[in-house]
């Protein structure tokens, strides 16, 4: 069986756990459930925390994993990046008292307090600046103002948690992090078949499918509207002066495009949600 590692809990477990039940595999019931079998889709799924998953899949133990880009390069896992899945976007960024910081060469011989020591080492080595690094397990943007460090590098959203204790981001982006489906390095049978499964539900939950009727003479410039993930289906209708299209369009877009073919001279316009898809 496909042995798979899911985080057990965090902001990225429950995103994975809905991820793979829209792929079609069976999920834990029981949140103490450590380990469920699916048999019926050939693969063990094996509950365990974030921050761990990329050590176990690295060593070989388990077949793949979901677990943060951050996470795994924090880990200095042999385990490799197979997949993005487009969800739990986060950026790391450096920050310091305001006015003090201005650019990465300024914390040379500088103390930094993060939760992820193996990456802001890593690309603090990259850039050749040496620091001491504080690890954290939580709560970084307070070590400044309790002495323990001279600044932080830590995942940034708006900047207001920061801004709250006095911070201000300076430097380049350490990182743009997402969830990832990570893989051993030796390549396990069925890792295929998940990664299409979950390709799929990105593609359901990013794309609706349009049909409308239009008059043929319209045809080139409805589908410069709608050109779709590659092309486009045109059916004729009883009408001959008419044909149905059917097209893919980003679901952000569904309304904003809906009114443009209106205008165009579109009729008959449906939009239908995508539950999965093979593209």
């Amino acid at each position: 069986m496909l042995k798979i590692a899911v985080p057990n809990k965090g902001s990225l477990s429950e995103t994975a756990a809905q991820m793979l039940h829209e792929a079609g595999y069976v999920g834990r019931r029981d949140p103490k459930e450590l380990i469920v079998t699916d048999a019926r889709n050939g693969v063990e799924f094996f509950y365990l925390r974030p921050r761990d998953i990329a050590t176990y899949v690295g060593s070989g133990a388990l077949d793949v994993g979901i677990t943060g880009r951050d996470l795994l390069l924090d880990s200095g896992s042999s385990a490799a990046e197979i997949s993005a899945l487009d969800f739990a976007a986060s950026t790391f960024r450096f920050a310091g008292p305001a006015g003090v910081f201005s650019e990465l060469a300024d914390l040379e011989g500088k103390r930094v307090a993060t939760s992820y020591p193996g990456l802001v080492g890593a690309f603090l080595g990259e850039h050749g600046v040496s620091t001491t690094l504080i690890k954290l397990d939580g709560a970084v943007e307070s070590a400044v103002r309790l002495g323990v460090a001279d600044a932080v590098a830590d995942v940034v959203e708006t900047g207001s948690t920061l801004r709250k204790q006095g911070l201000e981001i300076f430097g380049p982006v350490i990182l743009e992090s997402e969830a990832v489906l990570i893989s051993s390095p030796a390549p396990a049978s069925g890792v295929d078949t998940l990664v299409r499964r979950l390709q799929g539900v990105m593609v359901a939950r990013q794309y609706v499918l349009v049909d409308y009727n239009l008059p043929v003479a319209l045809l080139d410039r409805a589908v410069a509207l709608t050109p779709g993930v590659e092309s486009p289906t045109v059916s004729p209708l009883g009408e001959p002066d008419w044909v149905a299209v059917r097209v893919m369009i980003k679901r952000e877009q569904t309304n904003r495009i809906m009114d443009d073919l209106y205008e165009l001279g579109a009729r008959a316009i449906l939009v239908t949600s995508i539950h999965a898809a093979r593209i």
